[in-house]
């Protein structure tokens, strides 16, 4: 995987569940870690080799997990940024039990974003990174259903309020209360938001909602060309250096 070493490792959840995890150390002097989280449907390989390569060439060392229920990891379901808050916590501590380099960064990516929101703001996981970067995140769980409904001419409701009421009977949570722009309110740490300008799933206001709500020392760069991608491979360039320079800062 670009061309580098890395090693791969399962983090034991339980008897039955863990995380696949690639790590691959900085080429000289590691300047900290990033710890990278896919979108759904996404995975590291997917979604989180082209970051990687930038925060690599930037001298850091990087972890890249698979949530439960994507790629090398157990289980077959994702909820969306709740469940995987737990995920983004256990990868914390697996990082602080190998003694890896701080500065930590979270990087996520969509679901990604919005399970880095949730670990922070639920005190009991106990996690205090560095930094955080927020690719593409999405601000209520029931918004972003029904921003995808509406895209495939479906009509938002009642099917939205049903989807997100029979999810959570599912998986046992209440998806109407699961809303990253209320989590974060809790987040003190230094923040770099990027966002797609034409993304068609998550609006700028609600965007600038989230940027309103972080407590610390945040930013946001609107990529012009961008929509709900994987923005690194839409304007690598403007994404270096938005990158760079707010990592530069912590």
């Amino acid at each position: 995987h670009l061309g580098l070493l890395y090693k791969t490792e399962r983090i034991p959840i339980n008897q039955n569940e863990w995380l696949d995890t690639w790590f691959i150390p900085a080429q000289q002097k590691s300047n900290g870690t990033v710890l990278l989280f896919p979108g759904n449907n996404g995975s590291k390989a997917k979604q989180l080799l082209a970051p990687t390569q930038v925060f690599h060439n930037l001298g850091y060392d990087t972890l890249l997990i698979d949530f439960r229920g994507l790629g090398a990891s157990s289980g077959n379901s994702t909820t969306i940024g709740f469940r995987e808050s737990k995920d983004v916590a256990f990868t914390v501590n697996y990082a602080e039990k190998l003694k890896l380099k701080h500065p930590y960064i979270l990087y996520g990516v969509s679901m990604g974003s919005a399970a880095i929101l949730k670990a922070i703001a639920d005190k009991d996981k106990n996690i205090s990174p560095e930094a955080i970067i927020l690719e593409a995140p999405f601000a209520r769980l029931v918004n972003a259903v029904s921003s995808r409904l509406k895209a495939i001419k479906i009509p938002t409701f009642p099917m939205t309020q049903l989807m997100v009421f029979w999810g959570g009977i599912q998986h046992g949570f209440n998806g109407f209360n699961h809303n990253p722009v209320i989590y974060a309110k809790s987040v003190e740490c230094p923040t770099l938001i990027l966002q797609g300008k034409l993304d068609k799933w998550t609006t700028l206001e609600e965007i600038n909602q989230i940027l309103q709500n972080l407590q610390g020392f945040k930013q946001l760069v609107i990529l012009p060309d961008a929509g709900h991608d994987l923005l690194v491979t839409v304007d690598k360039q403007l994404w270096k250096q938005s990158v760079d320079k707010f990592i530069k800062g912590i």
